[in-house]
């Protein structure tokens, strides 16, 4: 069976939106995301199911039966996809009670493992290199960000 080419149109445009959405930093878009990328896998699962009669044996013959596991699988898939959403709008609902917003913040420990990383490189790399032709600052020497600054990192 081949599957309509309507459904995998909206299967590719409902993944892209998904994906899209989950890269944003507020926690109401990655929700709209997760549940664009849930509905995208239902839809999915289903198109690969056979179409047929019920499988119920004695009421349909065996090789018109409809393929259940499909269902079976969407289904689990739902339950999936709710617990997820009702964990994220729990999220955003404590940050928007504690922070007014519901933007994820960048991690401070994230800073710091980045700013580390980034003095093992150490000298002769393109990060490291001045353009005005002095050398490096001493890997020791570079500032590291303080706790409470805001900010993305890198």
């Amino acid at each position: 069976m081949t599957p309509n080419l309507t459904y995998v149109l909206v299967v590719g445009v409902l993944f892209a939106a998904g994906v899209t959405l989950l890269l944003e930093r507020s926690l109401t878009r990655v929700l709209m995301g997760v549940v664009l990328l849930g509905n995208g896998a239902n839809l999915l699962l289903l198109t690969g199911g056979r179409a047929g009669g019920p499988p119920i044996v004695g009421t349909t013959a065996q090789e018109e039966m409809s393929d259940p596991l499909p269902q079976a699988m969407v289904l689990t898939a739902i339950v999936i996809t709710l617990g997820m959403t009702a964990f994220l709008l729990a999220l955003a609902y404590r940050s928007w009670h504690l922070n007014g917003h519901d933007e994820v913040q960048d991690d401070v420990e994230d800073r710091r493992i980045m700013e580390l990383a980034d003095r093992d490189e150490g000298p002769g790399t393109a990060d490291n290199d001045s353009p005005d032709g002095e050398p490096p600052q001493d890997p020791a020497e570079r500032p590291v960000a303080a706790a409470g600054e805001p900010g993305r990192a890198g």
